[in-house]
């Protein structure tokens, strides 16, 4: 029987050609809105999804669905819970872009340090004289403040320490205390981490308990020498710190994701020389890329194999209703 992996948004040839080595169909979705993958799910037994949304009505359209495999770590826009009652395995590539990430939130630090935006301008424009005027920040020996120490916050922490001579402190309620790095600074709150940082990291799922976790209070805690770079979009509540970034109540700011995607062209935080944002990329080098179409289409051959995945996110306790064993 023909097992077809439908696949929205193109991922690379690495990870296609894993699928077709194992002998499934790739179905390349004509669309990634829910209405064009619910009528391009039908027949499929697998979903490699990028950054659609999956929802429960896309998973009940496909009534043969089994897995949904994430390309990279991200789970937030698919419905784990739906996926939990509905049987359907979720997996991801959570090993596939840390150091990516990790390296890109290095550049982001040393950009809003460095006010490379603002610099980079003025050359351009014939104002060498800036040099003298105004000056970036040293790294060595300040502060920089992680939540969330994952897999990527971690080696965030590794790169500053080692690589940068920063102290690092942290914040992760999730992480059990045998798993801490004891170089690093357990903080007990998250105010703590934004009174004492120089540089602020956000490396947390976006879930109910960290959306708008950067607000217009824990702002006002922060240095004015203090930075924000983000993880996910929505860890920030956008209106508050575009207001202390026009007022320079904050130094600036390194923002690779925003709570819409893409942002409109008009949001005024692209008009200020304090920011310096990426387009959702810290992910996609060609290395990662590579990793994250293979770790996701492995995760897909492994449950229509029978195999238990290497890296579930949820596990089916029985079977869908509509399956059949032919």
């Amino acid at each position: 029987m023909e097992r077809m992996v439908l696949i929205p948004s193109d991922i690379s040839q690495l990870g296609k050609d894993y699928l077709r080595d194992k002998g499934y169909t790739i179905k390349r979705g004509r669309g990634t809105d829910k209405k064009t993958i619910m009528e391009d799910i039908a027949g499929c037994d697998a979903l490699l999804a990028r950054n659609e949304y999956i929802t429960r009505s896309v998973m009940e359209a496909g009534s043969r669905l089994k897995v949904i495999s994430k390309h990279g770590a991200g789970l937030e826009k698919i419905d784990l819970e739906a996926a939990k009652e509905l049987n359907i395995w979720v997996t991801n590539g959570p090993l596939s872009n840390t150091a990516a990430v990790a390296e890109h939130t290095m550049l982001l630090i040393l950009a809003c340090a460095k006010r490379l935006v603002l610099f980079d301008a003025a050359v351009r424009s014939g104002d060498y004289d800036i040099r003298n005027r105004v000056k970036g920040m040293d790294l060595e020996r300040k502060t920089l403040g992680l939540f969330g120490l994952g897999k990527i916050g971690s080696l965030v922490a590794k790169k500053a320490a080692l690589g940068f001579g920063m102290q690092v402190i942290g914040y992760d309620p999730f992480l059990p205390p045998e798993r801490w790095n004891p170089d690093i600074r357990r903080c007990a709150a998250m105010e703590e981490v934004f009174q004492e940082g120089d540089v602020i990291s956000l490396h947390m799922p976006s879930t109910p308990e960290t959306r708008g976790s950067v607000n217009k209070r824990m702002l006002g805690l922060m240095k004015p020498a203090a930075y924000v770079n983000a993880a996910r979009g929505d860890l920030i509540d956008e209106p508050d710190p575009l207001e202390a970034l026009q007022t320079n109540r904050i130094a600036g700011a390194g923002l690779d994701v925003f709570a819409q995607e893409p942002p409109e062209p008009g949001n005024p935080i692209f008009q200020l020389s304090n920011v310096v944002a990426t387009p959702h990329s810290a992910a996609l080098t060609a290395e990662t890329t590579d990793r994250m179409g293979l770790h996701a289409a492995i995760g897909i051959d492994e449950v229509l194999s029978g195999i238990r995945p290497s890296w579930p996110v949820v596990i089916p306790s029985g079977r869908r209703p509509c399956d059949t064993d032919d």
